[in-house]
């Protein structure tokens, strides 16, 4: 993970997304995934783009199940948008950078 991406976990969640203070995606994704791995290099250039503005990081479903049942995360990529706590806005799948950007341009 790049300097400007988060790794989520069970153990952080909650401090790192619910408590932020700013706007937060989390992709939910899997080692074994391959559309989340077309998707990665997307979030990661995402993250760069929007570093003062959006906290963005990656969980990896099979290492911490228990925020992906939480939020019912069925399929993944999933990415969530988090503000003020609160789920906002989410996207399944891989999709293409403008849906990614304009979810957050909308949140911000």
């Amino acid at each position: 993970m790049g300097d400007n991406m988060q790794k989520f976990s069970d153990d952080n969640f909650d401090e790192q997304v619910i408590a932020s203070q700013q706007p937060v995606m989390v992709d939910f994704w899997a080692e074994w995934c391959g559309p989340c791995h077309m998707i990665a290099p997307v979030v990661a250039e995402i993250a760069l783009e929007y570093k003062d503005r959006v906290t963005v990081g990656k969980l990896n479903v099979d290492e911490n199940p228990g925020i992906a049942a939480r939020y019912g995360v069925r399929s993944i990529p999933s990415i969530l948008l988090f503000k003020d706590g609160q789920v906002s806005q989410q996207i399944v799948g891989a999709v293409p950078k403008l849906h990614l950007t304009e979810m957050l341009d909308q949140a911000l």
